[in-house]
């Protein structure tokens, strides 16, 4: 039987089943005032008890292979590091002409500003060759 009124129902039934959540159901004994008395006793209990912590799953062991993403990225670094060290031959080849310096200062400081960056990129590049090759 299903009511509204609290009163007819602790008149009448002779057990309650309350839906408790997560898909758990029980039953009580007599009506909706006894099932917030017995509620409130077992409420009492389970917090004079300790909270046992759940396990947590293990962690995978052994070395991490590489992602899908990772494995194209590292088949692109050959083709990255060359490219950058061709870079890097062309600013040395044209920073080594004596004309060179004959020019503004500013494309002067413009041109070691890219060497220093070409030069940090490829250090960068190698890493991380040497880090996902590690993961390999």
């Amino acid at each position: 039987m299903v009511s509204h009124d609290r009163d007819f129902l602790n008149n009448v039934v002779t057990s309650t089943l309350v839906l408790e959540g997560e898909g758990r159901v029980k039953e009580y004994a007599g009506g909706y005032d006894d099932w917030l008395v017995q509620r409130k006793e077992e409420t009492a209990e389970t917090l004079d008890k300790p909270v046992k912590a759940k396990p947590k799953p293990a962690k995978q062991e052994g070395p991490r292979r590489l992602k899908y993403a990772e494995k194209l990225e590292l088949e692109t670094l050959p083709g990255k590091v060359e490219t950058l060290e061709t870079k890097i031959e062309e600013v040395h080849a044209a920073m080594s002409d004596p004309e060179f310096y004959e020019q503004d200062h500013t494309e002067v400081a413009k041109a070691a500003d890219e060497l220093r960056q070409l030069e940090a990129e490829l250090a960068e590049t190698y890493a991380r060759w040497e880090e996902l090759e590690a993961l390999s």
